[in-house]
């Protein structure tokens, strides 16, 4: 069996379909005649784990772990005025000094983020190990992108096939511009990136957006390969939903907060009893207190953070699944790692968003659901009450749908026909 090295710092995952990626890999990539080899922390700053998810790590799974000292625990500490409890604590919204301040030393002095400081140890440790126990292609998943500059020094040093694994853009991430870099900092994220782009063998991308932002950025082949969701989740079948739910999954953060959506809802909960008494909201995963507050008077349960089997359950027992995007232009080439668990849970999907960003894509193509902007209050009216009339008729919500590209085996497959294509390369040189 052929061997691949995963560099990666989420092992295992705290959450998210996006994080979750690698242990979905790992799941089938022994089956297609790979081994995964995990490089990853002993000790990272995590908000949580999943123990749930350890059932998909398969025993061929070779894990490698070793101490990182970050400056997280310090920047934390430092930064805990209110910071901690925000889902995503780098955006827009109004900051006290003390959390500026934090903010500026995060975004200039640990670049490319605060896991730098593995760079160096785990460059040294994974070219000795690599020399005993070679693997045949290396692989390094980010954000965080020290990830990637371990897997090019790593490659550098060995000569080894090395795939940049991009969960997430670099640059153009949405908060990136919210990092108050100065402008040595930004050139140097800038330099780091193109590195990394120009020296991988390949890059993978998720969103066929930032596909085409990267290639337009190097000359080194460009690779979509999205994330997924896995059909074995979604096995049990879901009994039909008494009553008219929606149900949101995962970070739900202030920057994405569908207020014209709440105003629908309560205006219909005031002309239709019936509807009211019907409505129920289901939040799983951590929410931030603006969103919550916009909901008062809407029948919410806050959830908190599940595990990823009661996380499915409750997609597949909705009546309709709400996936608001956040209100940053760069999120237009996003999508979000929830939507492909939207997909196998096979409920009607309510997009927010950019109408012509890569969620709505999907959704459109696939006939998951529709997308409206943050604003349109007229759409989103029609959507509650088609919804709501199918409901009341006991229609099923949603059919059919062209998915199959997106379950976890599909997207495993493209993975591993990479790799065989870059050893072929190997091969012929």
């Amino acid at each position: 069996m052929k061997r691949v090295l995963v560099i990666t710092y989420y092992w295992p995952p705290s959450g998210g379909s996006g994080v979750q990626r690698w242990v979905k890999f790992a799941k089938y990539l022994p089956a297609l005649g790979w081994q995964p080899v995990i490089y990853t922390p002993e000790n990272p700053q995590m908000p949580g784990n999943d123990p749930s998810l350890l059932a998909d790590i398969p025993p061929e799974a070779e894990v490698i772990k070793t101490h990182i000292s970050e400056i997280y625990g310090i920047y934390n500490t430092f930064s805990k005025d209110g910071v901690r409890k925000e889902v995503n604590v780098i955006n827009h919204q109004r900051k006290s000094w003390k959390q500026r301040l934090a903010m500026w030393v995060r975004g200039n002095f640990f670049i490319p983020d605060p896991r730098v400081g593995w760079v160096r140890p785990s460059t040294r440790f994974l070219t000795r190990y690599l020399a005993e126990h070679p693997v045949d292609v290396i692989v390094s998943t980010g954000p965080p992108h020290s990830m990637h500059l371990i897997g090019r020094a790593v490659s550098r040093a060995t000569g080894i096939p090395w795939v940049a694994d991009f969960r997430d853009p670099w640059t153009k991430l949405f908060y990136f511009k919210h990092l108050q870099l100065s402008s040595w900092a930004r050139r140097r994220h800038e330099k780091l990136e193109r590195q990394v782009l120009d020296d991988a063998t390949r890059v993978v991308a998720v969103s066929p957006l930032v596909q085409e932002e990267f290639q337009a950025m190097t000359t080194t082949p460009v690779e979509l390969i999205t994330n997924g969701f896995d059909a074995d989740d979604f096995s049990r079948p879901a009994p039909r939903p008494e009553r008219f739910t929606l149900v949101h999954t995962g970070l739900f953060a202030a920057d994405g907060n569908p207020l014209t959506l709440w105003k629908v809802l309560r205006e219909k909960c005031a002309q239709d009893p019936q509807f009211a008494a019907s409505l129920r909201i289901i939040l799983a995963g951590k929410t931030d207190a603006p969103v919550l507050a916009a909901m008062a008077g809407l029948p919410v349960e806050d959830r908190g953070y599940c595990p990823h089997t009661e996380t499915v359950r409750l997609q597949q027992e909705a009546w309709a699944l709400l996936l608001p995007l956040r209100q940053e232009p760069e999120y237009r080439a996003t999508l979000p790692g929830k939507l492909f668990e939207y997909l196998g849970a096979e409920r009607p999907v309510l997009g927010i968003g950019q109408t012509d960003g890569a969620m709505a894509r999907v959704l459109a193509e696939t006939g998951a659901g529709e997308t409206f902007a943050w604003d349109d209050e007229a759409g989103t009216r029609s959507w509650i009450d088609r919804s709501w009339a199918d409901f009341l008729a006991g229609k099923p919500g949603r059919t059919g749908g062209d998915i199959a590209r997106y379950e976890r085996r599909a997207t495993a497959r493209r993975m591993a026909d990479l790799f065989e294509t870059l050893i072929a390369h190997e091969t012929q040189r």
